[in-house]
């Protein structure tokens, strides 16, 4: 059965993905730190801190001592399971993840290591190389590690070791593991995962379909595409093994899908419809989709990514828009979050300015817990 939203407010995808993502807060919200990233399948991690905050977020009371503590302890993993993009996984997903993805990345990137004179022999020596250190010095860290590699004779200059470094994770050799200030040190897979989940191909693509649609829904089978880079055909066939888990919407022409506890909502107690976030760069609610404009108006987009250069910066959300960014001024007790909307003749109302000051403390609060 479908839902038509056709005379419905632009901005009710954006809520509805707001209780998927568990941003809605109340009976909503989604934790503690393991079960969260769990429920969000794969939660974009390029930018460690960013990535922190995404979390903090989602997770009712969370610190940031709560999720370095994930991540030491391995209950969160970060590595590269899609897109050649750093995410944060559950321990027990990955390796299938990687198994799913891996090859199509390698292929997309083999030109690449032809101009940088890696083979797969170099590749192996690198991991005899660097599972050796590790088992004599324990956990590396990235420079360690690139200094043995130049030692032995295989040279990191030049985006030379990175891409060695991405080809031992995508290959479940290492995994990035505990936390030595803001970095993480690297660690063998088998010993920092020794338990993993094991699917076949169809039956992979229509679990992370399915978790994904049900974690970030509404969103249609091209944004999952997009996000995980796997064909859309191959999606197409394994959605036929996940679509009688889910509820279809149509919006504007388009068809979306979400689970059936989230459209349920769509009865009368949908919440965040005065709500205020204040979400990191990079985070989920808007890069896990191939088409943002369902929270981001398009004529805004180059005020989130400058230029087009990549890097995304942080978003101040109300009732599921996206309406402009924030920074934080200063540190300690000093330190205050400054918003910056898209439109500057349209101040927060009183409402809102509240629940702009009740989001900057909950985030300040996190930094310091």
């Amino acid at each position: 059965m479908a839902v038509d939203l056709h005379r419905r407010n632009p901005k009710i995808l954006g809520r509805l993905r707001m209780v998927s993502q568990g941003l809605a807060g109340g009976t909503h919200a989604i934790g503690p730190v393991a079960e969260a990233v769990r429920w969000m399948t794969a939660m974009q991690a390029q930018d460690l801190q960013a990535a922190m905050w995404a979390v903090g977020a989602r997770v009712s009371g969370c610190g940031l001592t709560d999720v370095r503590s994930a991540i030491d302890s391995g209950a969160v993993v970060r590595s590269w399971p899609m897109r050649g993009t750093l995410h944060l996984v559950a321990p027990e997903d990955l390796r299938w993840m990687l198994d799913l993805t891996a090859d199509r990345l390698t292929r997309s990137i083999a030109a690449r290591h032809r101009e940088l004179e890696i083979t797969w022999a170099d590749i192996e020596k690198c991991r005899d190389i660097a599972l050796e250190h590790i088992a004599g010095a324990g956990p590396a860290s990235r420079t360690e590690l690139f200094a043995a590699f130049d030692a032995a004779g295989q040279p990191t200059r030049g985006q030379r070791g990175i891409h060695i470094l991405g080809a031992l994770c995508r290959h479940a050799w290492l995994v990035q593991g505990p936390l030595a200030k803001n970095q993480q040190l690297l660690v063998p897979f088998e010993e920092w995962i020794p338990v993993s989940r094991s699917l076949e191909r169809q039956e992979a693509v229509a679990e992370l379909l399915l978790r994904y649609l049900r974690s970030h829904g509404p969103a249609t089978l091209r944004d999952f595409a997009w996000w995980t880079q796997l064909p859309l055909t191959e999606v197409r066939a394994a959605f036929e093994d996940a679509k009688h888990e889910l509820v279809e919407l149509e919006f504007r022409g388009t068809t979306y899908w979400l689970s059936a506890e989230t459209a349920s909502l769509l009865d009368g107690g949908l919440p965040g419809q005065r709500s205020v976030l204040l979400l990191p760069g990079f985070d989920e609610f808007l890069l896990g989709y191939a088409d943002r404009r369902a929270v981001l108006p398009p004529e805004h987009s180059d005020r989130i990514v400058p230029g087009g250069n990549g890097v995304f910066k942080k978003t101040l959300v109300a009732g599921g828009e996206v309406i402009g960014t924030w920074s934080r001024d200063g540190a300690g007790p000093r330190a205050a979050v400054v918003p910056e909307l898209f439109d500057a003749t349209k101040p927060l109302g009183p409402a809102a300015r509240a629940a702009f000051a009740k989001a900057a403390q909950r985030y300040l609060t996190f930094l310091t817990t």
